[in-house]
């Protein structure tokens, strides 16, 4: 069925288990720590507590990113037609096509929801909106429009026939075989459109490089705007909760950056596969991709572990992880020490909730008032 031999894209059959098993372990991760996201919002919700549109946009991302990290990265091989002689290919024409669709819909998909954090950041801390303005006026038209982008764009391979099996999954590429009527040297695409692939994939990686550049742009004015805020601070004396608002944009400065990061990690070595096409830039990128849930699980519930932090003096982080993330099992099961003093929920910390903080709308404070200025007023009044 495939024309590529089934170890050209990772070099060796060595590598590609290699491979395989650790974009299973990272896929396995990446869905570990969606779920958790999606189960947090999904408790308050239970427990009546308010939502605000950044724990929504987590939401859908990490929805995404479950479905993308279970059909595409954790079945792997297992969809794709056996007839490849890839390492555990068990699938058929039908199940590449899903595991292709689901490449498109989830994989691109969850970059826009990434940029929509940006979004929703800059217009909060540099713009002034509120969570209630940007909930009225973007966040149904956006998460509209990103579901319809990508379903569309997903929806046109599978018309088409183009999601074909390549290096171990299936994605947007013709599929090319032997031609009966000519010699049998010759090679023609059996399957598929060759100008739909160049066409989406243009599209794709445009879309990428987009959400890269204006992830960063949104990343390098947030912080600029609070370096500013920060500045203003140190010439006049602001009032306390105005220093407070200041401190908290800060720490949502700092998780917009880390945001940025996990996203740099998993998208620009999936740039260099398709740039470079070798071995060792493809076993990077497939090693590497997997994770895009598991650094958001580590930035969405850092704030709730540094409050833990702060509550217990002398507490690692990994240990604040722990008792942030743990299942509701009871203390005893724990290793010693670790529940003491515990309440049953680690409460949030003030910055998961954005809507309370609004650094571009201060209230007015007065000018300092210079005492050498003050006195000659004083002696010219006399």
């Amino acid at each position: 069925m495939s024309t590529v031999d089934p170890f050209a894209c990772v070099g060796s059959v060595r590598n590609e288990l290699i491979v395989a098993i650790f974009q299973k372990t990272g896929a396995f991760l990446s869905i570990v720590g969606s779920s958790l996201i999606v189960s947090d919002v999904a408790k308050k919700v239970r427990n009546g507590k308010e939502t605000d549109p950044y724990q929504r946009i987590m939401v859908g991302l990490s929805t995404l990113d479950v479905l993308v990290s279970f059909f595409v990265l954790f079945l792997g091989t297992w969809m794709v037609p056996k007839e490849t002689g890839w390492l555990w290919a068990v699938g058929n024409t039908s199940s590449c096509s899903v595991q292709g669709f689901f490449v498109v819909f989830a994989g691109y998909g969850e970059t826009c929801y990434q940029a929509a954090i940006s979004l929703n950041i800059l217009l909060l801390i540099v713009f002034g909106w509120k969570q209630e303005t940007f909930s009225k006026k973007v966040e149904k038209p956006m998460h509209f429009l990103i579901i319809a982008f990508v379903l569309v764009f997903a929806i046109i391979p599978l018309v088409y026939e183009t999601y074909n099996p390549w290096c171990g999954g299936c994605t947007i590429i013709p599929l090319w075989g032997k031609c009966s009527a000519k010699d049998e040297g010759e090679f023609c695409i059996v399957r598929g459109n060759q100008k739909v692939e160049l066409v989406l994939r243009l599209i794709a990686g445009a879309a990428i490089l987009i959400v890269l550049i204006f992830c960063t742009v949104a990343m390098v004015w947030v912080y600029l705007h609070v370096r500013r805020q920060e500045t203003r601070n140190r010439r006049y004396n602001f009032r306390q909760h105005n220093a407070d608002n200041h401190k908290e944009s800060r720490r949502i400065r700092k998780i917009l950056f880390l945001y940025t990061l996990s996203l740099y990690f998993t998208y620009i070595p999936t740039l260099f596969v398709g740039l470079a096409n070798n071995p060792i830039s493809e076993s990077i990128g497939k090693t590497l991709g997997p994770l895009l849930g598991f650094w958001n699980m580590l930035v969405y519930f850092l704030p709730n572990c540094l409050k833990y932090q702060r509550d217990h003096p002398g507490t690692w982080l990994v240990t604040a992880y722990f008792q942030v993330l743990r299942p509701q099992a009871p203390c005893a099961w724990s290793p010693s020490g670790m529940c003491a003093g515990q309440k049953e929920d680690v409460e949030d910390a003030p910055e998961m909730n954005f809507s309370k903080f609004n650094t571009a709308n201060e209230q007015p404070t007065p000018s300092p008032i210079d005492p050498t200025n003050q006195n000659n007023d004083s002696n010219d009044n006399r």
